[in-house]
């Protein structure tokens, strides 16, 4: 039996078995990322006849199946699930019932991890005692405005505070980017909430904390995201986030964030004051106020993350900014307009 050799933080962790470790890789028409994502997962310094990884495969038209069953034939510990409902919580499921490690890893076919990635997860698994560990979301871009999106999501400005994004400090959180849970956990709180098409870790993440689990974030576990590479598909991307977020209140209103709050409170006053401001100048000033404010703190941000980083960014960051919030808070606010006016389905007596 291999042990941890490394004493970290007060918790002496040498004397642990190293645990077997199942990741589960849902995907779907991954053919682009799929391969450097297996890559990097194949090659961990974990020893591989302690690995498993599931690949769960929401049905793909494109090359993705293919290139996971070339992989598979390199690296035997690496097996092809099929996910027939081609929703993300079904595939994450799909993996964890037919996971046989101590550890679940959930990894998405659009990122790449550093080799130590899992011998990282699994010590601050032995050495918090917490229920569920990840790191930060390192947004890389491929494009020039794939680029522009990953500086803006890495910004407290633009993601809200949300402490994966960005933060450097170790510390216990609501929530963190991917996660390596102990297997144990989904025996007492439950799977992924099949009825989530996004929002499903978030939702999981606060199940555990409800039930007195805790979640770690450290920077120590360290992997790059791939953004979108359109402003298009960002828009499009966080829409639906902002839209999901509904559901996740209504099923724990309790989870509910500021920073939640914060898109669809402004998307909603400019609309409010921008219809009241066709009767009322009190209200045209209002929104040009809101408008003119928000503004000079896109540019303000825009200007501090292009100086920092580089100028040629500097066109397109504010117009970054701009689809981010206004596409979450629509996504919402449309999310929550169906929830309150849609009438519920008659019951059958």
């Amino acid at each position: 039996m291999e042990y941890l050799t490394e004493a970290v933080g007060k918790r002496d962790i040498t004397n642990e078995p190293l645990p077997t470790v199942t990741v589960v890789i849902p995907i779907r028409n991954e053919e682009r990322y799929i391969a450097q994502c297996l890559k990097s997962v194949a090659d961990q310094d974990y020893p591989a006849y302690r690995l498993e990884i599931l690949v769960v495969d929401s049905m793909s038209d494109d090359r993705s199946r293919e290139i996971v069953v070339e992989f598979g034939a390199k690296y035997p510990h690496i097996r092809l699930l099929d996910n027939p409902r081609r929703i993300a919580s079904t595939a994450l499921n799909i993996g964890i019932e037919n996971a046989s490690g101590d550890v679940i890893v959930r990894v998405d076919g659009h990122c790449v991890l550093e080799p130590d990635y899992i011998s990282q997860c699994v010590r601050y698994l032995q050495k918090t005692g917490a229920d569920n560990v990840g790191g930060l979301m390192r947004a890389v871009g491929e494009s020039y405005v794939g680029k522009a999106i990953a500086l803006v999501t890495s910004s407290p400005f633009g993601i809200g505070y949300s402490k994966f994004h960005y933060s450097q400090e170790e510390q216990y959180v609501d929530t963190v980017y991917l996660g390596a849970f102990r297997r144990e956990v989904f025996d007492k709180v439950g799977l992924f909430d099949e009825e989530l098409v996004r929002n499903q870790d978030y939702e999981l993440n606060y199940r555990i904390r409800a039930s007195g689990g805790k979640i770690f974030l450290t920077p120590a576990i360290k992997s790059w995201y791939i953004t979108r590479n359109s402003l298009l598909g960002f828009w499009k991307q966080y829409f639906y986030y902002g839209f999901s977020k509904v559901r996740v209140l209504k099923k724990h209103p309790r989870s509910v964030k500021l920073r939640q709050l914060v898109p669809p409170a402004f998307v909603l006053t400019l609309f409010t004051s921008g219809l009241l401001g066709l009767f009322s100048h009190v209200f045209f000033y209002l929104l040009l106020a809101v408008l003119w404010g928000y503004l000079a703190i896109v540019l303000f941000s825009s200007f501090l993350i292009a100086r920092k980083r580089r100028w040629r960014y500097l066109p397109v960051l504010p117009v970054t900014f701009i689809s981010l919030h206004l596409s979450w808070g629509l996504g919402f606010l449309w999310s929550l307009a169906r929830t309150m006016f849609s009438r519920p389905s008659p019951q059958v007596k």
